[in-house]
C-alpha cells in the first residue's frame, strides 16, 4: 500500500489537511476509504466498544 502525504511532523497546515483527508473519507460512506484514512493499528472508541485497525474499521462502519 502506498503511503500518502502529508507525513508527520505536523504543521498546523499539514495537520489540518489530514484531517479534512479523513472526514472526506467518511463523507463518501465507503468502507475502504475510510478505513484508508487510518493507520493500519487505528483504534477507534464507540461507547463500550473499541475497534482495532483496518479491518475492524470496516466492518464497524458497515455497522
Amino acid at each position: 500500500m502506498a503511503l500518502r502525504p502529508p507525513f508527520p511532523p505536523f504543521t498546523e497546515e499539514t495537520a489540518r489537511q489530514k484531517v479534512q483527508a479523513a472526514e472526506d473519507a467518511w463523507n463518501t460512506r465507503d468502507p475502504d476509504k475510510v478505513a484508508l484514512a487510518y493507520t493500519e493499528d487505528s483504534v477507534w472508541r464507540n461507547r463500550d466498544q473499541f475497534i482495532t485497525g483496518r479491518d475492524e474499521i470496516i466492518v464497524g462502519v458497515h455497522s
